[in-house]
């Protein structure tokens, strides 16, 4: 069986989309005042007051982003639990605004929390990124990417990562 290797590009991508998911998901769940906006008398009378919504609010993820979500960020836990420092370095780094694309937590200000230079954090972040490519390259991890819902009768197909 041919299996593809994956990159250390491939996996910050896929850390920084669940990042930006993670980020993107409801806060709560559903609350009285959404449901009490859904009334057309409700929305109506938003409307003619010229209320608008006080903050914008990314799209919420879809389930299989969701689910690539989940896949992504166990990525992390194959990183050595006595390595902690660069657990917390990739995970920090994965957070990506799913508004803006900008990171929230840039280089110098991981250096200034962690005592560290900003130099030093990003050769954290490429050893953390390493370990996570040689695990998921020997096959240490369950699935590599999320599977997608098949339908009946459809035979087994891969996510293009």
């Amino acid at each position: 069986m041919n299996v593809e290797q994956i990159d250390a590009a491939t996996v910050i991508s896929r850390l920084e989309e669940a990042g930006r998911t993670l980020l993107a998901l409801p806060s709560s769940g559903f609350s009285t005042r959404l449901r009490t906006f859904n009334l057309e008398i409700v929305r109506n009378a938003v409307d003619d007051a010229g209320w608008t919504q006080d903050r914008a609010r990314p799209m919420v993820p879809k389930a299989g982003q969701i689910s690539r979500m989940d896949v992504a960020l166990t990525w992390v836990a194959l990183i050595p639990a006595d390595r902690y420092v660069l657990r917390r370095v990739v995970g920090a780094r994965s957070l990506v605004n799913p508004m803006t694309d900008r990171h929230l937590f840039p280089w110098r200000r991981l250096g200034s929390t962690l005592g560290a230079d900003h130099k030093a954090v990003q050769r954290w972040h490429a050893q953390g990124i390493d370990m996570i490519v040689a695990a998921l390259n020997a096959g240490q991890c369950g699935a590599a990417v999320a599977p997608q819902p098949r339908l009946a009768g459809q035979g087994p197909r891969r996510l293009a990562s």
